[in-house]
């Protein structure tokens, strides 16, 4: 039989760790003497994407602990308080890596098979979807480091490219390999079981690669206009991805491999953040008495309600506008995804109420915590069963350590059971992203085949549909209603809220009654914080909670580059090292610099490719921490 010729010692490590791997068992030979039909370009797009799908060890410090974190869909201190761990980042690095080392593989393969006429009639449709997915892993690599390779990881230190070469190379990369793929080619099944997403379908790859043009494009927006019009434009009026079979995702399953679930470690609560609960609450109209059963019905509150205020163990030193209440039920309106997203405590005979940490049942089932006096005596009970509290990051200080609700899991809204239990499936790219992009660009006036309204819309009904509450749909989508942030939903509606409204509350110690003015926040990242509900504040509002919880990655970068959502400030009863310009006499503004802008390059990268590395920096264009925005992102 026909030698293979290997060329590159990658290929061969390559090789190797295929085949440890039981799904390629028939490959488990002597990576020297592989032959043509050994070494198929198939074999490394699928190691390529199922090892992205993110193995249990690599998927709780990066997808949980740094994407979900940072794009404030739980309550988690760590990289939102400007500190990253660098082991997950000497990590994450490494894995990347390794994904892109196998796409890389796939391209090469392909490329030698070519110049030697050893080709199956899919051979270079199966190089252009490689192409495809490695500039979604070199996204993925760019938005949370910076600069970094385009010809590397191939086996030698790389030069590394700023973060706007990148860009321009992936966007290139996505225009020519879909315009590359032969729809016509017919593929056997055996094939189609070695593409855990599409089943290699030529048709969804394009759609993949041109939906994937319209998100890189839109990163450019604020940076450089033209281009991103440019591209954006073109990429529109190619097949996109906006149906529910277009959907890029990968199942989970149990065990510990690279598909077990990302947010599957029992041990992450995974908490309701309190930007969640601002952006969720209130907004559409559609009221709680309509979404939950007969007995949460008497938890209810009314609309003007804010709840219970405690602020001796609350900390009020953030721009959250509710900083130091408590609420001690249910809002009277609520977006209809929010519960379906996050099961309420004490809510056990729901079936999609995550019972974790399955191993310590007190956790989830003990829902009444103590506040605490100076002597550690309990002042206050709060019973968190069928209560809407989010919870934000920072330092809380001695309010914190007195506050035993606080953080605790069995006494707070949690992300439900049918995300945790690996039994779902991951998605890369949805329906709902591609309509929301468009009614960005149309607002922005660039070309695009749909109106702003009918694009923003359909993507609220995509989202709606996938939630499985589209009944709500219609009239969610005629609410005039403001959030706690000051958006409402109606694209007829860009009326701008009140600076302040009244709600009634009690004193969480003596239960005495009062009225409080509620002030809207300003969110001077957005607008110099004078405009909170014009169309792009919608959308982007929509757009993240669709995005909820499978791509935490893009809620962040829409924050880095718009500033929207509003997201507020850590809390800072004592300083945050690692946000330093976050102080006791600004807390109440909003500022680039208190917001985590990106990864700091593993610490050991400056050993092993000292000229890389310094290449990488001087492209960054500011210190190696997390505070240095990236090229596409606002800037201070």
């Amino acid at each position: 039989m026909k030698q293979f010729k290997i060329k590159s010692a990658l290929l061969l490590s390559a090789i190797v760790s295929l085949a440890s791997c039981s799904k390629f068992e028939e490959i488990n030979v002597d990576p020297k003497s592989a032959n043509a039909d050994q070494v198929q370009v198939e074999y490394f797009i699928n190691n390529s994407i199922t090892g992205a799908q993110m193995d249990p060890h690599i998927a709780e410090r990066v997808f949980v602990l740094y994407w979900k974190t940072a794009g404030r869909q739980h309550l988690s201190g760590g990289l939102s308080s400007g500190s990253p761990d660098d082991g997950w980042s000497t990590d994450y690095f490494r894995y990347l890596s390794e994904w892109l080392n196998h796409a890389n593989t796939a391209i090469k393969i392909a490329d030698e098979k070519i110049a030697e006429n050893n080709v199956k009639a899919y051979t270079g449709n199966l190089k252009q979807v490689a192409r495809i997915w490695r500039a979604y892993l070199m996204s993925e690599m760019t938005d949370n480091f910076g600069p970094i390779p385009i010809n590397g990881f191939q086996g030698v230190n790389p030069e590394y490219s700023s973060v706007k070469d990148v860009y321009y190379f992936m966007l290139d990369e996505l225009k020519d390999a879909s315009a590359k793929l032969d729809l016509a080619i017919v593929n056997p099944d055996a094939l189609k079981n070695t593409d855990p997403a599409y089943g290699f379908s030529w048709e969804k790859w394009r759609r993949y690669a041109n939906s994937m043009r319209l998100r890189l494009a839109m990163r450019l927006s604020e940076v450089e206009p033209a281009k991103a019009k440019a591209e954006f434009e073109a990429a529109a009026s190619a097949p996109l991805i906006t149906g529910t079979d277009h959907i890029f995702q990968v199942a989970e399953k149990g065990g510990w491999d690279a598909l077990t679930g990302v947010m599957s470690r029992e041990w992450n609560a995974q908490i309701l953040s309190t930007s969640l609960e601002n952006i969720y609450t209130g907004l559409g109209g559609i009221k709680s008495a309509d979404q939950v059963p007969a007995y949460m019905q008497s938890k209810i509150k009314p609309a003007n309600w804010a709840g219970l205020r405690l602020t001796d163990h609350f900390s009020t030193m953030t721009n959250d506008p509710y900083a130091g209440f408590w609420f001690d039920g249910l809002p009277n309106t609520v977006d209809p995804r929010a519960y379906k997203a996050f099961a309420l405590a004490g809510d056990f005979d729901n079936p999609d109420f995550a019972k974790y940490p399955s191993y310590d049942q007190g956790a989830w089932q003990t829902t009444k915590r103590n506040l605490l006096n100076a002597a550690n005596a309990p002042v206050k009970e709060l019973d968190g069963t069928f209560a809407w509290n989010g919870a934000n990051a920072g330092d809380w200080g001695v309010k914190g350590t007195r506050n035993q609700w606080r953080g605790w899991t069995g006494a707070a809204p949690r992300l439900v059971m049918k995300f945790r239990n690996s039994a779902n499936k991951r998605i890369f790219f949805a329906p709902w992203e591609t309509y929301f992009l468009l009614a960005e660009a149309a607002v922005r006036g660039w070309t695009v085949p749909m109106s702003g309204k009918d694009a923003y819309e359909a993507g609220i009904d995509a989202s709606f549909a996938y939630w499985g509450v589209s009944g709500f749909a219609a009239a969610y989508k005629a609410s005039t209603d403001f959030n706690r942030l000051g958006t409402s939903v109606s694209w007829n509606h860009v009326a701008e809220p009140p600076a302040s409204y009244a709600m009634d509350y009690a004193d969480g110690y003596t239960n005495t009654p009062g009225t409080v003015n509620i002030l809207y926040p300003v969110n001077n990242l957005y607008k110099g914080g004078t405009v909170k509900n014009d169309l792009l504040a919608k959308i982007i509002t929509q757009k993240y909670i669709a995005q909820v919880p499978w791509l935490p990655l893009e809620g962040w970068s829409d924050h880095r580059r718009l500033g929207l959502p509003f997201f507020e400030n850590p809390n800072i009863e004592n300083p945050l090292p690692n946000l330093p310009d976050l102080t006791a006499a600004n807390y109440m503004t909003s500022n680039v610099k208190f917001f985590p802008q990106r990864l700091a390059y593993p610490s050991g990268l400056k050993n092993t490719n000292a000229k890389g590395y310094n290449q990488a920096v001087q492209a960054l264009g500011g210190a190696d921490n997390v505070r240095t925005p990236l090229w596409w992102a606002k800037k201070p």
